[in-house]
């Protein structure tokens, strides 16, 4: 879809929706468009703005959307935000896809509280379950790059989880949910003042299921404690403690004929690929109001994060157990100051310090056919290091009111990132046995410096409407894994980040009139330019990566909320994206039936569609509150994931999949409330996931969820 085209079609818009640019709206129809309640946003600036001031696409869910959809995975929730993309791969493991493909590649970021979950080079795909998102008080969904306000890896998205704020009166809540597959979860929130000056929030979540394939069983218990105190008349101080720990047996994929006709399969049993996680945050924002317009932000923070995993990727040709330990201490420091009416300035400075352990055993796994069945310790250590990285950032920002319909926004951040890498193996552990290899870089010291801009603009070209444009630049520095794990792959420790360059349009604008309450629009544009992506080349009969991929991911994001009145609402999303690779190398390795004699090439994919990249992603829910029921609420959804290849070269498609979703709440008393979800109504077979190896004609599918029930009981006290 040509850009220029798209670009038309987004700024006429809100001329065809009303050719006179809002001026002909009846009185009445721009009282209810006005009163609304203001959307806030704090993920911007770690501040609370209007939405409307911003020059940035931002979703936010709200409380009451959280607690209508009761997700029990991420994936239930996030996806209501358009062109936003997080499947299901069992438990609460997940990869996303947004302004990219599917991928466990380090491109977005997520937050509580406003502080990142894990330091930067630490990323794991599946950082998302570390997060109480079904307790949540809003969760606030920024796409494109962030790495002027928050660092590495903001490219895709940013997602910033919130916590509630204590009630004013002691009160509570708990829920007790049954479902399919032996699911089950029980919620528990107290809230309320705990003394003059101070109320707290505490909540508990603690999840068990049997899940839907064979030995597929996953464990969730998390808590959060959350304590608001008024130090003095401009003084206030948020503590949060945050644990969560995940249990999560592996989950493979199939071969076609398993995924259509024995999708409950799973070809991992008893401790195969499972992961072991533990994460705990804890952190105390004090802010102090030191004058009438100005404010300084302190927020200490520490983690402590331990995970053991069996990687079940690499089950097939390099089994291994992995240890990951880290702990961090840092410090978020901002200064906000209203300069005048037209001017607001915002400098900080981002310290974080986090001493990490890796260690990887060596395992032999014993298989029943296609079934991995159990594993043995070979007495074998591939790779014990310590990593200790510092990460400095100093940022500035500033926002103009240059009228009353014209603000300018610019930004910028200066990234500091060190890595002091020892080696704790002693040098008589060789490198090489047999076919596979565990290159060890020596001990020494690696640092990156990267510069993240930004500039926007927001013009109220009428009453509850604007048009937004922005330039962003964001950057992911390498892994420690990716430098100091390299396998068979060298020159790993010259690596350096790769970087992206955001250019964005859009729109927002709100409506009302005699025949519906109000209709909320948004629609963005955007083209996303990413350079020095990692690649593997072979050089000889040496493994190589370096910096030299380029892709380009162009796209468009639409949304709409009608609240028709008091009974009907109906919400819908939508993207389409068309994402290319540039100039991408790739191993290219085929072997016998399917090539004869065996090819082991570097290729490039310039030209060719990125892989696992949804083009279409579609969603849309239909809400009914009877007014003959009082109480009632029910909603009919439906989801859709467009087609997509299923590697680089294009060979292999997956044709995406359509679900519907059925989900209802009745208020029984003014205390209890009941509630029912029944998910993929159809019964439809699909695959979360499909992809195969480049030059392999296995294709390998991730089943996702067959039909499912889940009840609920909910009392507030």
């Amino acid at each position: 879809m040509p850009s220029n085209n798209i670009s038309l079609a987004l700024v006429g818009l809100p001329l065809l929706l009303n050719p006179v640019a809002v001026s002909a709206e009846t009185a009445s129809a721009k009282q209810l468009a006005t009163t609304e309640i203001e959307v806030m946003v704090v993920t911007s600036s770690r501040q609370a703005q209007a939405r409307v001031n911003l020059a940035e696409s931002v979703a936010v869910l709200d409380e009451d959307t959280i607690k209508n959809v009761s997700p029990g995975h991420p994936a239930e929730l996030l996806n209501r935000v358009s062109g936003v993309h997080v499947n299901d791969l069992g438990g609460e493991g997940h990869m996303t896809a947004i302004r990219q493909p599917i991928t466990t590649g380090g491109v977005y970021l997520f937050l509580e509280d406003g502080l990142p979950t894990r330091p930067t080079g630490f990323f794991n795909h599946n950082g998302l379950y570390e997060i109480d998102i079904p307790n949540a008080g809003r969760v606030e969904v920024t796409k494109g790059p962030g790495s002027t306000l928050y660092g590495s890896d903001a490219i895709g998205c940013i997602f910033n989880i919130l916590t509630p704020e204590p009630a004013p009166q002691f009160g509570g809540r708990l829920q007790a949910e049954l479902g399919s597959d032996g699911w089950q979860r029980g919620l528990l929130s107290v809230s309320g003042p705990v003394a003059d000056k101070h109320s707290a929030f505490w909540q508990l979540n603690s999840t068990k299921s049997d899940g839907a394939r064979e030995q597929a069983d996953y464990q969730r218990f998390s808590t959060n404690l959350r304590l608001d105190s008024e130090l003095g008349e401009h003084t206030r101080l948020k503590t949060l403690l945050s644990f969560g720990k995940v249990d999560q047996s592996g989950t493979s994929g199939l071969s076609f004929e398993d995924y259509t006709q024995n999708p409950e399969r799973n070809y991992y049993h008893g401790d195969m690929g499972a992961r072991d996680v533990q994460a705990l945050r804890l952190s105390a924002e004090l802010r102090h109001q030191l004058s009438d317009n100005s404010e300084l932000m302190l927020m200490p923070f520490f983690r402590d994060n331990r995970s053991d995993l069996m990687p079940s990727w690499m089950l097939s040709y390099d089994p291994v157990l992995q240890q990951t330990r880290f702990k961090s201490y840092g410090l978020l420091a901002q200064y906000s100051q209203q300069l005048n009416d037209r001017f607001n300035w915002t400098t900080g400075l981002d310290i974080d310090y986090t001493p990490a352990n890796f260690t990887e055993q060596q395992i032999s796994v014993s298989r029943d056919g296609d079934i991995y069945t159990d594993y043995a310790l070979t007495g074998r250590t591939n790779y014990n290091y310590d990593a200790k990285q510092t990460v400095l950032s100093p940022y500035a920002q500033l926002q103009w009111f240059a009228s009353e319909q014209l603000i300018i926004s610019l930004g910028a951040r200066y990234d500091y990132f060190s890595v002091d890498y020892t080696d704790l193996l002693p040098q008589d552990v060789p490198e090489q046995i047999g076919r596979n290899s565990w290159f060890r870089p020596d001990s020494q010291k690696i640092s990156y410096r990267q510069l993240s801009p930004k500039a926007g603009i927001v013009w109220k070209f009428a009453d509850n409407q604007q048009l937004y444009a922005n330039r962003r630049h964001a950057f992911r520095v390498p892994s420690v894994g990716q430098v100091f794990r390299p396998g068979s792959s060298s020159d790993t420790t010259e690596l350096e980040p790769v970087t992206a360059v955001n250019h964005e349009l859009g729109w927002r604008g709100q409506f009302a009139n005699p025949l519906f309450k109000r209709l909320q629009l948004d629609a963005s544009i955007y083209d996303l330019a990413i350079k020095d992506d990692v690649v593997t080349y072979i050089d000889g009969n040496t493994r190589k990566v370096t910096n030299a991929g380029e892709t380009n991911h162009r796209g468009i994001e639409l949304m709409l909320q009608l609240v028709l009145n008091e009974q009907w609402q109906w919400q819908a999303s939508g993207s389409y994206s068309r994402q290319k690779y540039e100039d991408f190398q790739y191993l290219y390795s085929c072997f016998p039936p399917a090539c004869v004699p065996p090819v082991s090439e570097t290729r490039n994919f310039a030209g060719f569609d990125v892989g696992k990249a949804p083009k279409q992603l579609w969603q849309s829910s239909l809400s009914y509150q009877p007014a003959q029921l009082a109480g009632l609420w029910l909603e009919l959804e439906w989801q859709k994931v467009g087609r997509y290849f299923t590697d680089e070269t294009n060979t292999n498609t997956y044709p995406g999949h359509d679900l519907w979703h059925l989900r209802a709440r009745y208020q029984l008393t003014d205390n209890i409330s009941l509630a029912a979800r029944l998910m993929n109504i159809s019964d439809k077979t699909y695959s979360t996931y499909t992809s195969n190896q480049v030059g392999s004609s296995a294709i390998d599918y991730r089943p996702g969820m067959p039909r499912s029930v889940f009840v609920s009981a909910t009392v507030n006290f």
